[in-house]
């Protein structure tokens, strides 16, 4: 007996030794980590090396993640215990005006002799983003004369759009293009609520407000599908446009029935590359090898000079000219909306209407431009944010707005207020509506034998998700968010100088493309973001001026944690690679999808619950 009781304690000494040296060893390591991050980071502080690169060299246009307006911000320390976790990535993100910038300079660049565009990485990205870069290879091409050359092993229809713009479009053998058009599908969530007995309380105004029909039906409403239907093919047909004035194509060559794809796939005995071909999508297939060769010949050389974009965006910070005196400033209003302090990749009603403030204070800003890329969210918030652009107007400096690929509800209520509204066609925005959601879980909670009970002095005491909503307060809510939609109504006609009547008639929560919203007076003109600057220094009657962006700096020791982070991604090898066919698998995207509808909705933080948000606007940043 005493020898089993030995072996057992001489076990769970040994455990807890292996145990405890891996604790240590962890902590070390990361220490060790820490250490070097605040050594690197002093260092790079103290010292900045001027970028070389070679003469005649290929600009890597390599493009990986999201194209965004505003990177969001990752917790140092979550990556931290995420990576020494295991678990994934954070997702990665390219900002539109560093594409933009790198373009437009090696447009200049002398050592610059070839672009390569790399757009296998390339993930979300509205059909308006991918425009502006689009616009920006397109003035490469006729500017500097310099070729752009596309090679990948497969294109998403995304990729494939910037790809076009190239002189020269190459697919590995193996490869294909996908040419699936824009849709929009919900997940609906009426019939599982039902079940486990969760009960809703909608309120909204608005005909096509559609934002919480997930939670109130099995489908899509026949008001939603043809307000949809409608932005939907005009976007298409934007993108359609674009490529076929790249490719010199016709509308037969988009392959948009099946019967029509599979009479051409069929010709080609289902070659993907082949049919590519046929269609005119590309010039060549080549395999890696072919393609490494191609550009030896190309650049004349055994040697081939590439610079890759992160490296160039340093060279690019490093040359350009000192600041003029007089400034535009640029303020980004990007994600969703929620009411108090919002980190970057998000809006926060006190933490954007900040960086207005510290606009307008700034007296070497003489005009500000409000980008916004945001399907709404708060109507608190989206009026904190309104207020300080009053208040910039009353400080006599002129502001814009330069809608990205979204500017809806809320982030058309913004908007509403500015000087001059610029969209580009295909921004997705209207939205002019609101609503309010309310769930309550207290048959759900009394199916597993929980209740919640107690006693108030007034009725209004003790509202909670866990009881039971009374009738006299959703009949207050459903005042509140009507009294909130004439508000959003009076705003828009009093801005737009329109009378409430004709608002209305195309309010209700409708869903339009900027193209059509500048016919019905939504917007003032159609452009891009350069546009909105150009427009806002004429306001200020600016001819030298230099373009600033306002945001809130990462402070000390996060800014040298995430620096680090970014160096040890580069130098420690990833342990898995995600793959195509994983990122698509299907039942991970729902599973995804649902994880995402149900934290999002979770998030919203609005005082009276009443949101101006767009759900149907999420349909082409997916």
């Amino acid at each position: 007996m005493s020898t089993n009781k030995n072996w057992f304690f001489d076990l769970i000494r040994a455990c807890w030794g292996v145990l405890n040296f891996t604790r240590k060893a962890v902590l070390n390591i990361i220490f060790i980590f820490i250490a070097i991050a605040i050594f690197a980071g002093l260092s790079s502080s103290n010292t900045e090396k001027p970028i070389i690169f070679a003469e005649n060299s290929i600009l890597e246009l390599k493009l990986v993640g999201d194209i965004v307006e505003e990177k969001a911000v990752v917790d140092p320390y979550a990556e931290v215990m995420n990576d020494a976790l295991g678990g994934a990535d954070s997702r990665k993100e390219l900002l539109l005006t560093d594409i933009l910038n790198a373009i437009d300079f090696a447009a200049k660049d002398n050592k610059i002799s070839m672009l390569k565009l790399d757009v296998h990485g390339l993930q979300n990205a509205g059909l308006s983003k991918l425009q502006e870069v689009g616009n920006a290879l397109q003035r490469f091409k006729e500017t500097s004369g310099k070729p752009i050359v596309a090679y990948g092993d497969f294109y998403t229809q995304g990729q494939y759009y910037l790809a076009a713009h190239a002189d020269t479009v190459i697919l590995h053998p193996m490869g294909s293009i996908i040419l699936d058009g824009f849709g929009r599908y919900n997940t609906y969530y009426k019939s599982a609520l039902d079940k486990l007995e969760v009960n809703s309380h909608i309120f909204r105004v608005g005909t096509f407000k559609s934002a919480i029909e997930p939670y109130i039906r099995d489908d899509m409403s026949a008001e939603a599908k043809e307000a949809n239907n409608q932005w939907l093919n005009e976007l298409w047909n934007m993108y359609k446009t674009d490529v076929a004035s790249q490719r010199k194509l016709e509308n037969t060559q988009f392959d948009e029935k099946l019967s029509a794809f599979y009479e051409k796939f069929k010709s080609v005995d289902g070659d993907f590359s082949d049919l590519a071909l046929t269609n005119n999508w590309i010039d060549m297939v080549m395999t890696h090898q072919e393609f490494n060769a191609y550009l030896q010949q190309e650049m004349n050389s055994e040697d081939v000079n590439y610079i890759t974009l992160n490296k160039y965006l340093d060279f690019v910070d490093q040359s350009y000219p000192i600041l003029a005196a007089n400034k535009v400033a640029v303020v980004v209003a990007s994600g969703t909306i929620y009411d108090g302090n919002a980190k970057p990749g998000e809006i926060g009603g006190h933490s954007t209407a900040k960086l207005l403030r510290d606009a307008r204070l700034d007296d070497t800003v003489k005009a500000i431009v409000l980008r916004v890329d945001s399907p709404g969210g708060s109507a608190f918030a989206s009026e904190i944010i309104r207020n300080e652009i009053e208040a910039i107007k009353e400080s006599g400096k002129p502001i814009v707005t330069s809608m990205s690929s979204l500017a809806a509800s809320g982030g058309y209520w913004i908007a509403a207020s500015t000087d001059k509204i610029w969209a580009s066609p295909s921004t997705i925005t209207g939205s002019i509506g609101i609503f309010g959601m309310f769930l309550t879980y207290e048959e759900t909670l009394a199916k597993l034998g929980v209740y919640t009970d107690g006693v108030g002095t007034t009725e209004l005491a003790g509202l909670s998700a866990a009881r039971k909503l009374p009738k006299a307060m959703e009949d207050i809510l459903q005042l509140s968010v009507e009294n909130g939609y004439r508000q959003f109504l009076n705003l828009v006609a009093t801005e737009r100088d329109m009378s409430i009547k004709e608002v209305d008639n195309i309010a209700q929560g409708r869903v339009w493309s900027g193209q059509t919203a500048k016919a019905l007076g939504l917007v003032d003109e159609l452009g891009f973001f350069d546009d909105a600057i150009k427009g806002a220094a004429e306001l200020a009657s600016l001819e030298d001026y230099s373009v600033i962006t306002i945001q809130e700096p990462v402070l000390g020791f996060d800014k040298i944690i995430q620096q680090f982070l970014g160096m040890a991604k580069v130098y420690a090898p990833p342990l898995a690679i995600e793959t195509t066919s994983q990122r698509s698998n299907p039942f991970t995207s729902l599973v995804n999808k649902m994880w995402d509808d149900a934290t999002g909705w979770m998030k919203f933080n609005d005082p009276k619950h009443m949101y101006i948000y767009c759900l149907e606007c999420e349909a082409l940043t997916q």
